[in-house]
């Protein structure tokens, strides 16, 4: 074999040989949407929105994981409409229960890692302390009950997952509670606003921050810490803080403080439903900021 001079061992370049092959469900979703922005510095991503890949099919869901063979699967993708869910539970249940089981089924034949999404809404509210993963689940609707049988699908497979409960998302897009107080905001005089209800509000880019932070540690490093974390910023707030932090020093509109019993929903809602993050922290090192900060930072984003 020839050589024009000195021989050299190849130059191997690791980026392209350990990058992952990854599926992300949900991609046009609030939280999904902003995962989507970031994953690709991690791994070949391929980004399904609801049009694309529909999790109420468990065949497509099956047949596109099979197609793709991603290394790491992040699921995104959830059915989120609290009250239609209570006359719709067949379809809460199918893609928040039975489609995580079926990712995690697939993953599993295929020794690849899960990333899942869960709720606050798994628990029924009653704690005065933040909950943590150990705390005994009772969701009070047909969402939580939904979201918390997803959750008990995935560990039953054995697969290699990590399932990250969070609460209260709001995003610059979608629907949530940031942009609806901003809608109504510019229309209405007063606006009542539930006191009685607390939580803690995540930004769905600081999440997917978090997501991304997690992929970086490497997929071994995950696999070897799989299991169930709470993914919150710091702090607790009712959605009337919530709604005081949003607007701010504006004059306008008048926030008026109610209780729940004032603003009737299809849906209960837990009371408290604070989530603490000690586990995430010590396994990851990944601590979120303080709500208040992350809020501001919201606002001040150009998109």
């Amino acid at each position: 074999m020839r050589r024009d001079g000195p021989w050299r061992r190849p130059t191997f370049f690791p980026d392209r040989v350990t990058r992952p092959t990854i599926l992300l469900t949900g991609a046009t979703g609030q939280l999904g949407y902003e995962i989507a922005r970031l994953l690709p510095a991690h791994g070949e991503l391929t980004a399904l929105g609801r049009s694309q890949l529909d999790l109420a099919d468990v065949d497509a869901i099956r047949a596109t994981v099979d197609a793709i063979r991603p290394q790491l699967i992040v699921n995104a993708a959830a059915y989120t409409a609290v009250d239609l869910a209570e006359r719709d539970e067949p379809l809460a249940e199918a893609i928040n229960a039975r489609a995580p089981a079926v990712l995690a089924e697939e993953a599993k034949r295929l020794g690849a890692l899960l990333i899942h999404f869960s709720t606050d809404y798994v628990f029924d509210g009653l704690a005065t302390r933040p909950y943590d993963e150990q705390a005994p689940t009772r969701p009070l609707n047909a969402y939580g009950r939904s979201k918390l049988h997803g959750e008990q699908a995935i560990a039953a497979t054995g697969a290699a997952a990590i399932t990250l409960r969070t609460s209260w998302v709001y995003a610059r897009r979608g629907r949530n509670f940031l942009l609806t107080m901003q809608r109504l905001g510019r229309e209405r005089e007063e606006l009542r606003i539930v006191a009685d209800q607390f939580g803690v509000p995540n930004w769905s880019r600081q999440l997917a921050e978090a997501v991304a932070a997690l992929v970086a540690k490497g997929l071994p490093a995950l696999a070897a810490r799989a299991g169930l974390y709470h993914l919150s910023g710091r702090g607790q707030a009712s959605w009337f803080e919530f709604a005081q932090a949003i607007f701010g020093t504006a004059a306008r509109p008048r926030l008026v403080p109610i209780e729940s019993a004032e603003y009737p929903t299809p849906a209960v809602r837990p009371g408290f439903a604070v989530l603490a993050t000690a586990r995430l922290e010590q396994a990851f090192g990944i601590v979120l900021p303080h709500w208040r900060d992350t809020l501001q930072r919201c606002l001040a984003a150009a998109d």
